[in-house]
């Protein structure tokens, strides 16, 4: 036993004996707050008639001591609180809650035998070694534990960066998934220190902003799976299914402890801010990890059941609006309450910079599931002067069908993933006919989308891939999904990807179509990267990254899903080709609009087919030019598409006086020359005319 830790048994035996005192506490702030006199704690249930405090000297299975609350003294309200005097941050707690039996009651789900852990402890204990359980996670979660921590951490002069949504480059990524791999080459792999050692990589590729999918704690040992290829166990590898709303996930840290999750991933928000790059959080709060009435109770269900989720009142089974098993009731006041003060610490203790709503369609539904006009939870968060300078990302729909991209309520703070940029960019690329109109749209920042609403181009977070589906690689590798090895028969997955393999499904030596491949990953980028709104990228995709055609690895842990850094070396062209759009894109101020095209001064945009001024809007249409005029801050930019299978020669609109024709880019040249550095644009043979070739992306610049 450590010096510290037998301490801290001793100041635990001494509150038994009653040296220390115990005191009536305080209702707020919720969860375990350590102060000179002690440590306050205060839980929120309405519905309990009793509640008991349980403390744990740290490494015990078994409590050392339980303080029942007495309700005359130690409830306010519907918040259940004590002060312990004596006690230091680092002991670990958990509550026991109970109620009186109701005739005909369905919704409460009161076990006082359980021991439940806070929904506002910023630190869980039981879950710190990745995937020790897999497969059999039971025992693993009867032993979870709330710590009390020690907030303290040297922020030197690290201050929020406030780039504007409209400048961001957004580089969606997975913490483990990021540097486990061995290539990544990293001393802590996996882990937020881990991430830091790969700062320098993110700050040559460019971007502004890492998205990190979930970090808050959950359990990755739930799924009863194994791989049918390889008979593993599978894991829960994404994190869709929070234990926590606020304590970050302990076997993403390197350092142990109960500060040690809390203390690195501050350390890593540090650093990635001293390198200019911000740190958005992909947060859940549409469900939790509790499941159905099958399913484990963490500390939600024990505790208030009928408040925090959504029930039908007659049977008391969970609605289930997000498709794993229950919907968090996030209108109720109290859910409210709860939501926002999570927001809240991990922007004002954890310093991150946004965040990005899984499914959140379902924020905006009432206490029976209907969708409200209104939501008080999505204009609260909108209107929180604490959150005023962070970015708030929408997954504007959910598992039920609700799709809302374009009318996501938004009193002008809430921007959207764009799901319909993701599919219609697609379908053109793969050369479907007749998409001339909607890629105009979607270049121009989706104006049918957002100019209605009165928002603004940097309102539409423009992607290609996600997480969720398709690698840039597979999506011109594979027409199918090949889900296989996820143990569900190939049945998971998004069926309909708008994939097209380039004529060989999956693994080909084919020279032609690796050929073809390449250009047209090159060209999903390019258009990516040249359309209005905020990019976002998805980790690994610059590297040519594949998951074998698996367009759902939430449950691998393993190859598939870890990132091979030796594709670095091995399609080093494709990275050089992303950094250059990346930086030609900061370049331009023109690419980076506050408004629409439509609503400026002045004229800014020229739309063109083949021949100048004369864009084919037909049915059978697979070619557009697009002329962003001059400004007295920006270069007049031409980009040409070509999506059909055939060269096309483009007449060129007169150069500016003074100026002639420039290429940045064509994405059917040699690497290298494919895209070249922006300001060393090379002239063009002819300012008359352009050749493009087949299935290829043009870009000059009038210098």
């Amino acid at each position: 036993m450590s010096e510290a830790t037998a301490g801290a048994r001793d100041r635990l035996l001494r509150i038994v004996r009653g040296e220390f005192a115990v005191r009536r506490g305080h209702p707020l702030p919720y969860g375990a707050t350590a102060g000179r006199e002690g440590v306050n704690f205060s839980v929120f249930s309405r519905h309990a008639t009793g509640v008991t405090l349980v403390l744990f000297v740290a490494g015990d299975p078994e409590p050392v001591l339980e303080l029942p609350l007495d309700p005359r003294y130690n409830k306010t309200g519907d918040v259940w609180h004590v002060l312990v005097c004596g006690l230091d941050p680092g002991a670990e707690y958990g509550f026991r809650a109970e109620s009186e039996a109701k005739p005909g009651s369905t919704t409460l789900r009161f076990d006082p035998r359980r021991i439940l852990i806070d929904p506002h402890s910023k630190s869980v204990a039981g879950l710190e070694r990745w995937g020790e359980a897999a497969g059999t996670p039971k025992g693993r979660l009867e032993r979870l534990r709330s710590r009390v921590i020690d907030d303290e951490f040297d922020w030197g002069h690290e201050h929020p960066l406030a780039v504007p949504l409209a400048d961001s480059v957004i580089y969606e990524l997975h913490v483990r998934g990021f540097t486990r791999h061995p290539s990544a080459r990293v001393v802590h792999p996996g882990t937020f220190l881990g991430l830091t050692e790969k700062i320098p990589y993110l700050k040559e590729l460019g971007v502004t902003a890492v998205e990190l999918m979930p970090v808050t704690e959950f359990e990755e040992c739930d799924n009863p799976r194994l791989d049918l290829l390889s008979s593993r166990p599978l894991v829960n590898f994404w994190g869709y299914q929070p234990v926590s709303f606020f304590a970050p996930k302990a076997s993403y840290a390197s350092a142990e402890g109960p500060h040690g999750a809390v203390r690195e991933f501050k350390a890593m928000v540090k650093a990635f801010h001293e390198a200019d790059i911000e740190v958005i959080l992909d947060i859940v709060f549409n469900h939790t990890g509790e499941g159905d009435e099958r399913g484990a109770t963490f500390c939600w269900r024990g505790l208030d059941n009928p408040t925090y989720y959504m029930l039908e009142p007659n049977t008391g089974n969970y609605l289930n609006y997000s498709g794993t098993g229950n919907t968090l009731n996030c209108n109720h006041p109290v859910v409210r309450q709860h939501i926002l003060a999570a927001l809240r610490y991990w922007v004002t203790e954890m310093h991150v910079d946004g965040f990005r709503f899984d499914l959140a369609s379902i924020l905006g539904r009432g206490r029976d599931g209907e969708v409200l006009p209104n939501p008080p939870l999505l204009e609260v968060i909108a209107a929180d002067p604490v959150m005023a300078d962070v970015k708030l990302i929408a997954e504007a729909w959910d598992a039920a069908g609700l799709y809302q991209v374009g009318s996501f309520p938004s009193w002008g703070r809430w921007a959207e993933w764009n799901g319909r940029f993701r599919d219609e960019l697609r379908r053109f690329v793969k050369s479907d006919p007749g998409l001339t109109r909607t890629l105009a749209t979607r270049l121009s920042g989706s104006p049918d989308l957002y100019r209605v609403s009165e928002r603004a181009p940097w309102h539409s977070i423009n992607f290609v891939t996600s997480h969720d589906g398709f690698t840039l690689a597979d999506l011109v590798s594979y027409n199918e999904k090949h889900n296989w090895s996820n143990g569900e028969g190939n049945t998971d997955g998004h069926p309909e990807n708008l994939s097209w393999n380039c004529g060989a499904e999956g693994p080909t030596d084919k020279p032609d179509v690796l050929a073809l491949r390449a250009r047209q990953q090159r060209n999903f980028l390019a258009l990516l990267f040249l359309a209005q709104g905020v990019p976002m990228l998805l980790a690994g995709d610059e590297l040519g990254r594949t998951q074998g055609g698996n367009n759902n690895a939430y449950c691998q842990d393993n190859e598939l899903s870890w990132l091979d850094w030796s594709l670095a070396e091995r399609n080093a062209d494709l990275v050089r080709f992303t950094q250059r759009l990346v930086r030609f894109r900061k370049a331009h101020a023109s690419l980076r609009r506050r408004s629409f095209f439509e609503d400026e001064a002045r004229p800014a945009v020229a739309w063109h087919g083949t021949r100048l001024a004369k864009p084919d809007w037909s049915a059978e249409a697979r070619t557009l030019a697009m002329q962003i005029l001059p400004t007295q801050q920006d270069e007049a930019i031409y980009v040409a598409v070509n999506a059909h299978w055939e060269a096309k020669p483009f007449e060129l609109p007169k150069a500016p006086a003074g100026r002639t024709w420039r290429r940045f880019l064509d994405t059917s040249l040699a690497p290298g020359e494919d895209a070249l550095e922006p300001g060393s644009e090379a002239p063009v043979a002819s300012e008359k005319s352009y050749a493009l070739g087949p299935r290829s992306v043009v870009v000059l610049v009038g210098r």
